[in-house]
């Protein structure tokens, strides 16, 4: 037998809709025709024996709904408009078989071969995806062997390229960007060729004030095509773009900027949201007044197309006047694109801080865009037709993800401000305004749409949405039924999961695949991971530690600031040595191949699938003098494991220090320094704090006792016995 066939005995049911799909059994006829269509994918990689005596590890949750339910089928490709056998998953697949001389009989076959063989994968789709570049690489990877710690990787070593020439290498009328918000009135747009027009304009500008390769320019901005302008514009000169968005305090965006020192700001005086204009000149004085090495702060139009008076605003100047600079020596000039390897650093994203200040994870030019452009071709089928539209802000890993589809050609929309106003349909209606194909929100939009009663399937046509995704937090069984019975039936619901740490997603959504209630579809192409118990067994329908065990080419680069690695590997590697854990909970089902999420397994806190970290709430809280320490965890609902909230804990230096004020001013400096989604939920006093030996706050403990679970006091800790002290408390059984 093929090794790459695998032993499906226990899954007839699937197989018979399988064989549905699959009207020629011939497989020459199948390649020759480009026919073949696969629906129901899985693997049986250990025996059921095995599995019975692996245990649950009793920090993982269920998902709280009937077993009955469990892998029930709600969406299958052979009822869909989609020809699977014509999607450029299976254009690549069918080119895969015919150079290897190989059959897959499944996407899960595929997928084994994809990261047993992973060179020869990214080799064949580095070719199949057709990226632009000016020198071909002399090698896919410099050390094959791994480990996935054995830093750095030097992927496609020899390759020049440009992630912004590829996003603009069309050139015609058809319209990139579509661009809407609480901020203007009406739906703006621009196409690909006066895209790349204004990208020429704001490099030329850029050059003009000394920008050069590697330096860092930082936008703190709302989410519009002047921020998406500013950033191509960077990336086309080999320098490195970073972005916070408004929402973040001031003191928030210092802790992250501060480390990279960007020499370039663009950021605006005003922006909208919940139906009011709200300033943000004060925090960004306070940022400017905060970074030593910015040199000029450029003020970008935003709400009602405006600028507020910046005259009190250090080092600024209009973006008009910004543009304007070029007229005079480079007006002419054409677009240029720096030639960068592919692994030069493009974009700084951040952790959430949950262990100290943010760490600044350096991404390249070369591995962000070929994994996105694997995850919009392959597993999305995305193509020039495409409008896609995904709800997120400029700091997020979902708004590079985003952008990126317009290498393939697809237009994006831009999206700023509430996503329930006007009304809790603005989404639905511009899907229908647009004709949006591709749709991205969070699992709590979802839920919040629900419970307003919100049915848009009655409401408007949405005739051309063929995906829906969702990311932020695990997206719960009941909000599948939600989609397909509220939303739409014909969709592909994509719950997708990866991250800031990899700029992309390790499993995801697959135009071949059915979807399964609670499940995200499969584990994508290229990506080697597994579900760890404690003993670092790989196991299947039981949950344990998401992992990756071979690298990949959206691996960050580095850490900066980090030149030994350190911070990196201790950030994924310390768990399990030589594979990476991505502090995420799952489930691999080896009845579909499906993937089930049960959250963070680290200490990064989640409200409403908002990410950050402890840091953020301790930095905001640390000058109050009547605070001697504090503990900050999150709380998942017993009665719903999706919704979580923030419990901060107060050691006051005498036990009448804590009273309402002391409440009430912890509030008020969170809301202020951080957002009113930090403040946490509910502000308990309490007499000691764990740590460990070497001094480090102890929180993923006492986030397990308060959630019921029985927590054996690791060696580690110095005080032990005060994990009592968060046992049954009548305030936290309240939610």
């Amino acid at each position: 037998m093929n090794k790459y066939i695998v032993d499906n005995t226990k899954m007839e049911s699937n197989r018979a809709a399988e064989a549905e799909l699959d009207t020629n059994n011939n497989r020459e006829s199948k390649r020759a025709k480009s026919c073949a269509m696969y629906a129901i994918e899985g693997e049986i990689l250990n025996s059921y024996a095995e599995k019975s005596e692996q245990k649950e590890p009793t920090t993982c949750v269920s998902n709280g709904e009937e077993a009955k339910d469990e892998n029930r089928m709600l969406w299958n490709p052979k009822n869909s408009k989609i020809q699977v056998s014509k999607t450029k998953l299976k254009q690549f697949q069918f080119m895969v078989e015919n150079k290897y001389n190989i059959n897959f009989d499944s996407y899960n076959d595929f997928q084994k071969w994809s990261v047993d063989n992973y060179t020869d994968f990214w080799r064949d789709f580095w070719h199949f995806s057709n990226i632009v570049h000016s020198k071909n690489y002399e090698k896919v990877i410099d050390k094959p062997e791994g480990p996935v710690d054995n830093l750095p990787f030097k992927w496609f070593d020899g390759a020049l390229l440009n992630y912004a020439e590829n996003l603009l290498r069309h050139d015609d009328e058809k319209i990139a960007v579509y661009s809407f918000g609480e901020a203007f009135k009406k739906v703006k747009s621009i196409s690909f060729k006066n895209l790349r027009e204004r990208v020429r304009i704001y490099q030329n500008a850029l050059r003009l004030f000394g920008v050069k390769k590697s330096d860092v320019v930082a936008g703190y901005m709302p989410n519009s095509i002047e921020c998406l302008e500013a950033k191509l514009a960077v990336l086309s000169l080999g320098a490195i773009w970073t972005c916070a968005s408004p929402d973040f305090g001031s003191h928030s965006v210092i802790d992250r900027f501060q480390q990279i020192k960007p020499k370039f700001l663009f950021s605006v005086t005003s922006v909208a949201y919940n139906g009011k204009k709200h300033d943000h000149k004060t925090k960004l004085i306070e940022v400017v007044n905060g970074l030593s090495s910015l040199e000029h702060v450029v003020i970008v139009p935003f709400y009602d197309d405006k600028i507020d008076d910046i005259h009190d605003i250090p080092k600024s100047l209009t973006l008009d006047d910004f543009l304007d600079k070029h007229k005079n020596e480079f007006n002419d000039r054409p677009i240029y694109f720096e030639q960068v390897p592919f692994s030069h650093p493009s974009v700084i994203l951040f952790s959430s801080g949950t262990t100290g200040t943010p760490k600044c994870i350096v991404h390249s030019h070369g591995g962000t865009l070929i994994q996105h452009l694997k995850e919009h071709l392959l597993q999305g089928n995305m193509s020039r037709d495409d409008i896609v539209l995904y709800y997120t802000t400029t700091g997020w890993m979902m708004y590079n993800w985003l952008v990126t589809s317009l290498a393939v050609g697809a237009t994006i929309v831009l999206y700023d401000g509430s996503p329930v106003l006007p009304t809790v349909n603005v989404f639905w209606d511009l899907v229908d305004q647009l004709g949006i194909t591709m749709f991205g929100t969070s699992a709590k939009w979802l839920a919040v749409i629900e419970e307003r009663k919100c049915i848009p399937k009655n409401t408007h046509k949405l005739d051309t949405l063929k995906f829906i995704y969702s990311t932020g937090s695990p997206l719960k069984p009941s909000s599948f039924d939600y989609v397909y019975n509220s939303i739409k039936s014909d969709v592909i619901l994509g719950s997708i999961t990866g991250g800031t740490d990899i700029i992309s997603l390790f499993c995801g959504h697959n135009i071949s695949l059915p979807v399964y209630r609670g499940e995200i579809q499969s584990r994508h192409l290229g990506m080697a991971v597994e579900c760890w118990n404690e003993d670092g067994k790989h196991v299947y329908d039981t949950c344990g530690e998401l992992v990756c065990v071979k690298p990949f080419p959206s691996m960050p680069v580095h850490f900066s600031n980090d030149p030994e690695f350190k911070k990196y590997k201790s950030s994924y590697f310390e768990k399990f040595p030589g594979v990476w854990a991505h502090g995420d909970f799952c489930m691999i089902s080896s009845k579909t191949g499906g993937v089930s999420m049960f959250g963070r397994s680290d200490g990064t806190l989640n409200p409403n699938g908002i990410r950050f970290g402890s840091a953020d709430i301790y930095n905001a809280i640390e000058g109050f003098d009547d605070i001697e320490d504090s503990l900050c965890v999150g709380q998942k609902n017993p009665n719903n494991e999706t919704e979580e909230r923030v419990i901060l804990f107060v050691k006051t230096k005498s036990p009448e220090l804590f009273n309402q004020s002391l409440v009430d001013g912890i509030k008020t400096k969170i809301r202020t320094d951080l957002s009113t989604r930090h403040v946490p939920s509910v502000i308990l006093p309490i007499t000691e704090i764990p740590y460990t030996l070497n001094g480090k706050k102890v929180e993923v403990p006492v986030r397990r006792v308060i959630e019921g679970q029985n927590v054996t006091p690791s060696s580690s800790l110095v005080n032990p016995k005060c994990l009592d002290l968060y046992k049954n408390i009548d305030a936290l059984k309240k939610w």
